[in-house]
């Protein structure tokens, strides 16, 4: 399946522009360019199940990748076809997005059903934090990677983080998420108004390439490292998490418990490990 980045007027999907009042030394009026927030339904054969709030652009890719850190899907050979809804030019055309199964399969949308009492759940809530340690632990295995990297270059990766977030630059009203190999370079790279939804993308990225499991790699947040970053993680198999910001607590009991080396406020040199130290070398 081809990526579905949208175009608009020469321009890549995630910004537009607003009028803006600037007030200071250099008062003037002018516009800015703003990051895209829209809601995304996703809905499996047709049924509603989750709605975030996104940044349109790789949207069967953030799709596949919130599905697969559910458990609903294990791999890309389960789903049959992933289609927005509607018709273009439709008001609110793009902003709903079907995952029908392949043939033969029956998908599991009841592993977030259960959740839901009645209700399609917002993904911007953090529908994935829901989870506990041990629910997690019961459907995936402590990550097994033997995984290694200098501590140098994992601050490196950082800035090469920033100096890639492109709608960032522009905005500064998203956030990225980035995979890495051993080596230190740039697998892929996605950014989103939302931490979750970036790192959604990059893990439906994977899922399209047949990339999954993504062993000896590192993923780098441009945010704090929650509950939810370090979950997708783990069923990813991804050995290694860095972020800029703090790691919460959740996050770091998860990662000790499932072998995931975790890092954070990973800028300038200095960062603080607080889960499986032994893959940085100093």
């Amino acid at each position: 399946m081809a990526d579905n980045r949208i175009m608009l007027s020469g321009k890549a999907a995630g910004v537009t522009q607003r009028p803006a009042a600037r007030f200071g030394p250099a008062a003037r009026s002018d516009v800015d360019d703003i990051a895209i927030e829209e809601p995304l339904e996703i809905r499996v054969a047709g049924d509603p199940l989750a709605i975030t709030m996104r940044t349109p652009g790789e949207d069967r890719e953030l799709a596949l990748g919130f599905l697969y850190a559910e458990g609903v899907i294990a791999s890309v050979d389960d789903v049959g076809s992933v289609v927005h809804c509607g018709r273009p030019g439709q008001e609110g055309f793009g902003n709903v997005i079907d995952v029908l199964p392949a043939p033969g399969t029956a998908l599991a949308p009841e592993r977030i059903y259960g959740a839901r009492r009645g209700t399609v759940i917002s993904s911007a809530c953090g529908v994935c934090g829901r989870l506990s340690i041990d629910d997690l632990a019961e459907r995936c295995r402590p990550v097994d990677d033997a995984m290694t990297i200098e501590a140098a270059m994992l601050t490196g990766l950082i800035a090469t983080l920033r100096q890639e977030q492109r709608v960032f630059a522009r905005t500064g009203g998203v956030h990225a998420a980035a995979l890495f190999d051993s080596s230190g370079n740039l697998l892929v790279l996605r950014e989103d108004i939302g931490r979750h939804n970036a790192v959604d993308k990059v893990v439906g990225s994977l899922l399209f390439g047949r990339a999954l499991p993504a062993r000896g790699r590192v993923l780098a947040v441009s945010g704090r490292a929650s509950f939810e970053i370090v979950q997708k993680a783990v069923v990813a198999r991804v050995p290694i998490v860095a972020s800029v910001s703090a790691a919460s607590s959740l996050a770091i009991d998860l990662a000790a418990r499932m072998n995931v080396t975790l890092a954070a406020f990973v800028r300038d040199g200095t960062m603080n490990v607080y889960a499986g130290k032994e893959r940085v070398v100093a």
